[in-house]
């Protein structure tokens, strides 16, 4: 029974972004349903019969499958209204928040297509004209400029990234279509890299961390990325996948997934730290080959002047000075990095705290993730202790950043939380845990009326939170709760 009910959620949530996808690629609503019921039943065959997908039905409390069945259902309701937003963007009732004006109109997919389609025509993807109004003014907040009913948001990623989006113009060269087909890429990803992952420790830990699944779904953030479209969670699902194909020797799978988000958003890039500690050359070997290939591809279709623009915009993506985020007092209130802290500080009236000090505070939090991943890595890890490693060091480096809003950042801290509760039995203390949950879900939209001062200190609830998840999930254990 238990197998049938998980074959149904994930069978119904494929569903719905196959539905999206269907929407985007073929502009049709039959097309789309027939793809969605194509791809529903043949996914729910798949997870209900698939016998290397093992269920420990014994390894679940009954309170645990309470809470799994009610977020469940929660969640799939939540996707399929967000869905409706997202093939009909006028109807903004069904959007995240649909009171939050910056809510419905923000998306950073916006900032992919832009650069994408600029690419062929400038050398600077870099530039504020592309993406801001003549009229913008350094000194106030950014001037947006506009594709429909969406504010256009900057580009600041490497151009080895520009591979995905030009890539999928190819398919849905129109923006509003491109929005359903990068939802459905978002959240497919993700519900790849959980039920793998979830398989990866184990029955009884595996079905634990199914069962806590939906409560990742559910939350805030991972909902608002869903629908901004931000890339940052389909980044975190696929290093995690990356590193369990590195465990089951699939070293050319897991080498051009974990290189392209590496080329991408730098951030994952750490994980070759822990690599390399670990002397696992096939992975570094692949990784480097199909790194190398990403970025050889990239020169030969767009050129050398999207290097030498991104080498030139680097200096301020380091310093955070190339974000015009920072314009605003409510974005530094919700940056959830460590050199954020600076800017955060500076809200309260601290004089000196300036984009160089955050730097050097950049800097020197730089040398303690290497320490710590350093420590992770001479470590003897079972498998059920490795996805807690891999997470805790994609949280670390994405704190790195000079700015993250607490909206992305808290996603995998989220999931890493399902992975400990799923390893150490959420229902031992379920209040505890729900608690925890509920703090990293903390949120406030930018654009509602609060001081800035009392929204920074809200949004260090689910920072502090972050961190001692983190460690937690590090600290030197020699043994690990029975499994079963």
């Amino acid at each position: 029974m238990l197998r049938a009910l998980v074959a149904l959620s994930v069978g119904i949530a494929t569903g719905i972004f196959g539905f999206t996808a269907g929407a985007g690629l073929t502009g049709s609503w039959l097309a789309a349903a027939l793809i969605a019921v194509a791809a529903a039943g043949l996914v729910a065959l798949l997870v209900h019969t698939r016998s290397s997908l093992a269920f420990d039905v014994a390894a679940c409390s009954r309170g645990l499958k309470i809470v799994s069945g009610l977020a469940t259902v929660a969640a799939l309701v939540l996707l399929c209204r967000l869905a409706v937003f997202m093939v009909l963007p006028s109807q903004v009732g069904y959007s995240f928040v649909p009171t939050s004006k910056w809510e419905v109109s923000h998306s950073c997919l916006s900032a992919y297509f832009v650069a994408a389609q600029a690419s062929s025509s400038t050398s600077n993807v870099y530039d504020n004209s592309l993406y801001s109004m003549p009229e913008d003014d350094p000194s106030q907040p950014r001037e947006q400029r506009k594709i429909g009913p969406f504010t256009v948001d900057v580009f600041e990623y490497p151009p080895q990234f520009l591979l995905l989006p030009l890539f999928l113009r190819l398919l849905t060269p129109d923006f509003m279509d491109l929005r359903m087909l990068w939802f459905a890429l978002n959240g497919g990803v993700l519900l790849l890299a959980l039920l793998v992952v979830a398989r990866f420790l184990g029955p009884a830990d595996g079905t634990r961390a199914l069962l806590l699944s939906p409560l990742v779904w559910l939350a805030v953030p991972t909902l608002g990325t869903l629908q901004r479209g931000n890339v940052q969670l389909m980044v975190i699902a696929t290093a995690m996948l990356a590193m369990v194909l590195f465990e089951r020797r699939r070293w050319a799978a897991g080498g051009a997934l974990l290189a392209f988000v590496t080329v991408s958003k730098i951030f994952p890039g750490l994980l070759l730290v822990y690599l390399l500690v670990r002397r696992q050359w096939r992975a570094l070997a692949w990784t480097a080959i199909m790194g190398a290939a990403f970025s050889v591809l990239t020169l030969l279709i767009l050129g050398w002047a999207p290097y030498a623009a991104f080498l030139d915009h680097l200096p301020g993506l380091i310093s955070g000075e190339a974000f015009p985020a920072f314009r605003r007092p409510a974005a530094a209130a919700v940056n959830f990095s460590i050199p954020g802290v600076v800017f955060k500080l500076k809200l309260f009236g601290v004089p000196g705290m300036s984009f160089g000090v955050a730097k050097i505070v950049g800097w020197a939090y730089t040398l303690v993730i290497l320490a710590v991943i350093v420590f992770a890595g001479l470590r003897t890890l079972s498998d059920r202790e490795k996805p807690l490693v891999w997470m805790a060091i994609l949280i670390l480096a994405t704190l790195r950043s000079p700015l993250i809003p607490q909206a992305y950042a808290a996603i995998p801290p989220l999931w890493l939380l399902t992975l400990l509760a799923a390893i150490y039995s959420p229902m031992r203390r379920p209040s505890l845990f729900l608690f925890t949950w509920a703090a990293l879900n903390v949120y406030w939209p930018i654009d509602w009326p609060i001081d800035h001062r009392l929204l920074a200190m809200a949004n260090t609830v689910p920072q502090v939170v972050t961190v001692l998840l983190v460690a937690f999930a590090l600290r030197s254990r020699p043994e690990l709760p029975s499994s079963s």
